[in-house]
């Protein structure tokens, strides 16, 4: 399953030129997710939510939960503390950038209820992302990122703990996510936006899935997204049947948001 990070609603952070978060995820995501069909993952299943982001959070991790999804891939872009923000005129408007910043990181919560297989599967990507010369940001184990500091997992892969990112802790299944690169980095921002860039990380993606579904191979308890020739799309019915089940689920006791991270 993938995840477009955030909602139209609330559209997460702002580039360096005001494009929303949201605008950027959702372009990668539906790259992601042809790529995927084209590979003979006939059941990857997009989900693009709306709201507010405390809400659609719940509305997310239940529909993949929901559905009995394998595999949990949450897709952003990445901003920065406020702190490090400058300022220059784009467009008539004065908007933030930080060029101190670039490349992508992945995410992993120790508290999700499969953390062995979530870092397996964000190694494998960070390893597809390394092989296609992209390169992961290290500034999250700086001491200067606060409360944002994060430990590295795989140093080599460039993967992250993130214990309290909701989707990852709350989905049922193994959940990564992806930070694809900085998009209040100017120069990175457009290059994110590129067909280019969004069609190596979507092949990077490809080859992670593919990788992490030969492993799963070998344990037969496990319901595995096989390839398949034959192409099968949830019809319009059952993406509106599960858009209503999403609708009328509701947490019984709302975590602490104290306690919990939003993306």
């Amino acid at each position: 399953m993938l995840d477009v990070g955030h909602t139209a609603r609330s559209p997460g952070a702002k580039s360096a030129r005001g494009v929303d978060e949201f605008d950027f995820n959702l372009r990668l995501a539906k790259q992601i997710d042809q790529a995927l069909l084209e590979a003979g993952f006939a059941k990857t299943v997009l989900m693009v939510s709306d709201g507010r982001a405390n809400r659609s959070l719940y509305a997310r991790t239940a529909r993949a939960n929901d559905l009995s999804a394998n595999l949990l891939l949450s897709i952003h872009h990445d901003a920065v503390p406020d702190r490090f923000l400058e300022r220059w005129e784009y467009n008539g408007k004065r908007r933030g950038f930080s060029d101190r910043f670039k490349g992508h990181s992945i995410f992993v919560s120790q508290d999700n209820p499969d953390p062995k297989d979530s870092l397996l599967f964000a190694s494998m990507l960070g390893q597809q992302l390394k092989a296609r010369d992209l390169e992961y940001t290290p500034h999250y184990t700086e001491s200067f990122m606060g409360r944002w500091r994060r430990a590295l997992l795989d140093a080599d892969a460039g993967v992250y703990r993130y214990d309290t990112l909701f989707v990852l802790k709350k989905a049922q299944m193994p959940a990564v996510l992806l930070e694809a690169g900085s998009i209040v980095n100017r120069d990175e921002e457009l290059v994110m936006a590129s067909p280019e860039r969004q069609q190596l990380i979507s092949a990077a993606v490809v080859d992670a899935v593919n990788s992490f579904c030969t492993a799963q191979s070998d344990k037969p308890a496990l319901k595995i997204a096989q390839r398949s020739k034959a192409r099968h799309v949830l019809s319009a019915q059952s993406h509106r049947r599960a858009r209503e089940r999403t609708a009328k689920t509701t947490p019984s006791t709302p975590t602490p948001q104290s306690l919990l991270d939003i993306h």
